[in-house]
């Protein structure tokens, strides 16, 4: 039991710093190592056994802001008149971004949209900013949507240790 445990808690970790980091994908992860406790017994302080119901819902929210992880930043990103540019470039600033973070993530996402924008558009400076800004508000809407469901999870699996 002990394995699963220590396994189950790797990937509530692993998950929130998928949110963060671009190749994991976050909620999943820490999903999984709800989904690993309840297979193996995972029992809360009062030894009562998790819910389907605990499980089916966890599911439900990381598979509804798995998607929406990629509809907010798109919708934000075409209402302030971002082009496709503009999230690419923010995803390269993020990346750039991780190595000083976490102010380095969140002034990368911004500039990362902006230089993109400005780089691959005609656009005006004004509107190049607009973008720019839809987008990192895009990003950072998601990855916090994440950032809640897989610490909600990740409390989760601390309580059914």
């Amino acid at each position: 039991m002990v394995i699963t445990d220590i396994l189950a808690v790797i990937l509530g970790l692993a998950g929130i710093a998928g949110c963060i980091l671009p190749a994991l994908p976050g909620p999943p992860l820490s999903w999984a190592g709800l989904l690993l406790l309840y297979f193996w017994g995972g029992t809360n302080g009062k030894g009562d056994d998790m819910s389907l119901t605990i499980l089916l819902v966890m599911l439900g929210l990381t598979v509804i802001v798995s998607i929406l992880d990629y509809v907010i930043p798109a919708k934000l990103t075409k209402v302030t008149g971002g082009s496709s540019a503009s999230a690419r470039g923010a995803m390269a600033g993020l990346l750039i971004g991780i190595v000083f973070t976490p102010i380095g993530m969140l002034l990368g996402t911004f500039l990362g949209a902006l230089l993109a924008e400005a780089h691959y558009t005609d656009k005006p400076l004004s509107k190049c900013l607009s973008a720019a800004f839809g987008t990192f508000l895009g990003t950072m809407l998601g990855t916090g949507l994440k950032m809640i469901v897989s610490i909600v999870i990740f409390v989760y699996i601390i309580i059914y240790l």
